[in-house]
């Protein structure tokens, strides 16, 4: 699923797509790719053109990973969202802004009703208590891949990213359980149809946040695209 700026505003859009483009950071208004700058250039927003998977693959650093020191309170979420008037925590307003059919807010945002679609696994969810928000790139796996130590501020930004339509994602929480902390290599999409976007979106991701891959991920993630020929990557760099 792909979203826009999500103030409470309700998308359902198809689980794939044909190219495939993984947008991480365009915003709801931006316009068409094709009218971003070209290749390699930032536009006036800093939205780059689309890349095909593999080039787009090249461009991250490779590094070993670094888990020593890590705990999961580094990066600071749920905070209060986009619309801090909502009564909705960021991970509220991410369940609202990708529901299929859109649930009844009561008081303390206590959401009724509604159904969303899974992509990991292709499932259909009726109870919100039933989902978990994912960070698409876990928060570990973003610790890992630091290329210097982020600020407190930075790693709050990532971790309640709404202004990327990629960074946050609903799933049944059984498929976002399975995933865990994992990376490409060690994990993926138990629905292969998805595995495309997966693989893009993962490396879009990385890309906005100037993130580095170990070796064993980029393989894997060089082998998902020898059948994704014509995938592409759209990102915005992070603030």
């Amino acid at each position: 699923m792909r979203r826009g700026l999500p103030v409470l505003a309700l998308a359902a859009l198809p689980l794939l797509a044909s190219p495939v483009t993984a947008v991480a950071g365009m915003s709801a208004g931006s316009g068409p790719p094709a009218a971003q700058a070209a290749p390699g250039a930032a536009g006036a927003a800093g939205l780059r053109a689309p890349l095909p998977l593999f080039e787009a693959i090249d461009r991250l650093p490779v590094a070993q990973e670094h888990r020593a020191g890590y705990k999961r309170d580094l990066y600071k979420h749920w905070n209060r969202g986009l619309n801090a008037g909502d009564g909705c925590d960021t991970r509220k307003e991410v369940i609202l802004a990708e529901a299929v059919t859109a649930p009844q807010v009561e008081a303390g945002c206590k959401l009724t009703g509604g159904s969303w679609r899974s992509a990991y696994d292709n499932v259909v969810v009726t109870d919100a208590a039933r989902l978990d928000v994912d960070h698409f790139v876990p928060l570990a796996e973003v610790y890992d891949s630091e290329r210097t130590p982020w600020s407190a501020a930075r790693r709050e930004a990532y971790a309640n990213d709404q202004n990327s339509p990629d960074t946050l994602i609903a799933v049944s929480a059984a498929s976002n359980r399975s995933k865990a902390d994992k990376d490409p290599a060690e994990w993926l999409p138990s629905d292969g149809a998805y595995h495309c976007t997966y693989a893009a979106t993962w490396v879009g991701t990385k890309l906005r946040w100037d993130l580095a891959v170990d070796d064993a991920e980029r393989q894997a993630l060089l082998g998902l695209a020898e059948d994704c020929a014509t995938t592409t990557v759209v990102y915005e760099p992070a603030p």
